[in-house]
């Protein structure tokens, strides 16, 4: 009896001592945690504080920071609201380019007490699964976004809501036998079309008006023209002069299914283009440049896209299976449905007269012939301009990035033997001259200071001062060397900075004037095709927003026109100077050439400036990046081979095409 009492109470103290073990190690697991998560919160707090300056807070606020997920770990806008309006209503989300956070501005302190509550260290919204981590920040950064809910939309968009009855899209449904038969499914991400009319041709947004479809726009559709006309009438709107479309394209979106930021050719339809939404609502949104407007879709209603909302912005649907739209008291997101559209498009036959270049075609194949005629006193007054002055300033950013020799140019030095004299006409940074060690290589160059830089890399290469290289200052078309004293010679991307044919004629008939009896030159200029054999070259494949599908080219185009608003000084003394100059159209980086004479940016590095506050805190500020325009000759296939036959005793040995440059090898007879 005494043992079974005895061994009672052993058990009852070691089941005593275990529970209260146990509780302790949870009570020391939650402090872990709680611990550890407060650690991670002040570290993504400092990230915050020194990227925007703004600061959390202890207290409740209505301003609340996801701190470890954004746009750059793939966050979207919909998924944070997804979360957030289950326990609270938000007045907007900002998302920031590039950065791993994003925040919220609650309508209320509650909502923002509850929101925090329930996602804070809950909500699944990190790239890997992981959970989110809240702050209370005291505001919203200086950088907030516009709320495009609230801004007015393009001129020229109209929507007309409840456009049609459920009776006549059931009709239209109908009449476009939406089924499997007949519907077209290719390249467009999972995204069903069929045509009337005209096949609209994705990729070019045109059409072949040589070859219309047999399967016409149905009859009943024309009960929606004079309709249409009337409403507009009735809005004081205008109207246009053509009174029924010839092209109908159905598109057949799934929830997640979207269309790219895009344009319809300006050469190719008549404005304006009109847009019926059958089945289901969506969000479109429409850019130019930096600016962005949403624009919500209903069931049975009528897009009409005129003048600048037609020609000047880019419309497309983000693919995504809910939109981010606004509500009673802020935003919230809804659950998309299948959505049928049909946009209807009347054919032009002819160029574009609208008054909005920026994205039209006809504006810019304009200027894309050879027949761009300058006379030799602009030339000379634009070389100097917007070749000769513009490699000055830029020329530590541009040597910074021309560091490694092209093979095929290696090569060539590299065939030479021993003894032999080089000469690298437009020699630049000097990457090219210690090519063949073997040989005595010379540059020259028309920049000081591309020489000077020559010289750096050369010091940095070589310890000794004896090994720094020959190369003096001179222009392409007056090369002081006797005549017939070069065993080899390379001008690379040089003569394409030259504005007239007898220019660039005259730059090949230096360099033959050069050689020796047996000599050979290589010349590379920019190829106006940026392609061969449906691949890209490596200035396109830097492209990695276009290349991607993060953007657009007309995305790019209307960036670059905002950029080029600020380049006004530049074009208005360009105009002064050479009032005679042909207008030269602003090509647009690492996109496909338009015409053959144009002017290419170039940015260079952003800088930044400090200087102290009120309080004495020091804070930086971006200063604007200078962006200065080179003038360029971009050349056809076969015009460099041309020239060549231009030039007196020498052959054209080899002519290829490498990397978005025309190429050719001569020999002196």
């Amino acid at each position: 009896m005494l043992s079974k009492l005895f061994t009672y109470l052993i058990n009852y103290i070691l089941s005593d001592y275990r529970k209260t073990h146990v509780n302790k190690t949870r009570i020391m697991a939650t402090n872990y945690s709680a611990r550890k998560l407060e650690r991670k919160q002040r570290r993504c707090e400092a990230i915050i504080r020194g990227d925007l300056a703004i600061e959390s807070s202890a207290a409740a606020t209505r301003f609340l920071a996801i701190l470890n997920a954004g746009l750059s770990t793939g966050l979207t806008e919909e998924a944070v609201l997804g979360a957030a309006v289950q326990h609270g209503t938000v007045q907007q989300v900002l998302m920031l380019p590039n950065k791993s956070y994003c925040f919220l501005e609650c309508s209320t302190l509650n909502d923002a007490e509850q929101i925090y509550k329930n996602m804070h260290g809950r909500a699944a919204l990190e790239q890997r699964g992981g959970v989110a981590y809240l702050s209370y920040f005291k505001n919203l950064p200086a950088c907030e976004a516009e709320n495009v809910w609230t801004k007015p939309p393009p001129e020229g968009l109209v929507i007309l809501k409840n456009f049609i009855t459920e009776m006549e899209e059931a009709t239209l449904l109908h009449a476009i036998t939406i089924g499997e038969e007949n519907i077209e499914q290719r390249d467009l991400k999972h995204r069903r079309v069929k045509h009337f009319g005209y096949e609209f041709i994705y990729g070019t947004n045109n059409v072949d008006a040589s070859k219309p479809l047999k399967e016409q726009i149905p009859k009943v559709c024309d009960i929606l023209w004079e309709r249409l006309k009337t409403e507009m009438t009735k809005l004081s709107l205008p109207t246009w002069h053509w009174d029924a479309p010839d092209q109908l394209t159905v598109n057949i979106y799934e929830p997640g299914q979207g269309i790219p930021p895009h344009v319809d050719t300006h050469s190719a339809f008549l404005d304006p283009i009109l847009s019926l939404s059958l089945c289901g609502d969506v969000v479109m949104d429409f850019r130019r440049g930096k600016e962005r407007q949403s624009v919500k879709l209903l069931r049975h209603s009528m897009l009409v896209m005129s003048g600048a909302a037609r020609y000047d912005w880019t419309h497309g649907i983000t693919p995504r299976i809910m939109d981010v739209v606004p509500s009673g008291n802020g935003l919230t997101v809804v659950a998309r449905k299948r959505r049928v559209s049909l946009t209807f498009r009347r054919l032009r036959r002819g160029p574009c007269d609208c008054s909005f270049p920026t994205l039209c075609d006809t504006h810019l194949h304009a200027h894309s012939g050879t027949d761009c005629k300058i006379s030799e006193a602009v030339a000379v007054r634009l070389e100097e301009l917007n070749v000769h002055s513009v490699y000055e300033r830029i020329a530590p950013h541009f040597s910074e990035t021309r560091h490694t020799p092209w093979p095929r140019v290696a090569e060539f030095l590299r065939s030479f033997t021993l003894g032999s004299v080089l000469l690298d006409v437009g020699c630049g940074n000097g990457k090219y001259l210690q090519c063949n060690t073997d040989a005595l290589t010379i540059g020259c160059d028309r920049s000081s200071g591309l020489l000077n830089a020559c010289l750096e890399r050369a010091k940095i290469g070589k310890a000794s001062y004896c090994a720094l290289p020959n190369t003096f200052r001179c222009d392409c078309l007056q090369v002081p060397v006797r005549a017939q004293s070069i065993d080899g010679c390379i001008s690379i991307a040089v003569i394409h900075h030259l504005a007239t044919a007898e220019r660039r004629i005259a730059a090949v008939r230096e360099i033959a004037r050069l050689l020796r009896p047996g000599g050979r030159a290589l010349i590379y200029v920019w190829a106006k095709d940026q392609r061969a054999n449906e691949k890209k070259s490596a200035y396109l494949l830097q492209n990695k927003a276009l290349n991607k599908k993060k953007s657009t080219v007309e995305q790019q185009r209307q960036r670059l026109a905002d950029e080029v608003l600020q380049l006004q000084e530049q074009e208005k003394q360009l105009q002064s100077l050479l009032p005679d100059a042909p207008h030269l159209a602003v090509h647009t980086n690492r996109t496909n050439f338009m015409q053959q004479d144009v002017l290419v940016p170039w940015k260079l590095k952003v800088t930044s400036a400090a200087f102290k506050d009120n309080n004495n805190e020091l804070q930086y500020i971006a200063t604007s990046p200078n962006t200065y325009l080179r003038y360029y000759h971009v050349f056809e296939s076969g015009e460099l081979e041309a020239i060549i036959r231009n030039v007196p005793n020498v052959e054209l040995l080899q002519s290829y095409y490498d990397q978005g440059n025309h190429c050719v090898i001569l020999g002196k007879h």
